[in-house]
């Protein structure tokens, strides 16, 4: 019984994550509209969960994220003299 039920969220978890990456757009209104519904019944800690964070950067959903920091440059490789 326990193993269908680590089954079952782990297939709806990878389900949400799915439609997030191959619809943005459309997750994005979705998870909004169930955020006001939950903030409207007074479930403010799931309203807050739910709420998509606000696309800054390119804005085009191209799947940066608003929360990535940059990339620090890394340092030219040396060659190793030896002696």
């Amino acid at each position: 019984m326990i193993e269908i039920l680590i089954v079952a969220a782990l297939v709806i978890w990878s389900a949400v994550v799915v439609f997030k990456k191959v619809f943005p757009k459309t997750a994005y209104t979705f998870f909004l509209s169930l955020s006001n519904v939950a903030q409207k019944q007074g479930w403010t800690a799931i309203a807050k969960r739910l709420k998509p964070a606000m696309v800054a950067g390119c804005g085009g959903s191209c799947g940066c994220s608003s929360t990535d920091a940059p990339t620090e440059k890394k340092s030219p490789v040396q060659a190793v003299k030896w002696k």
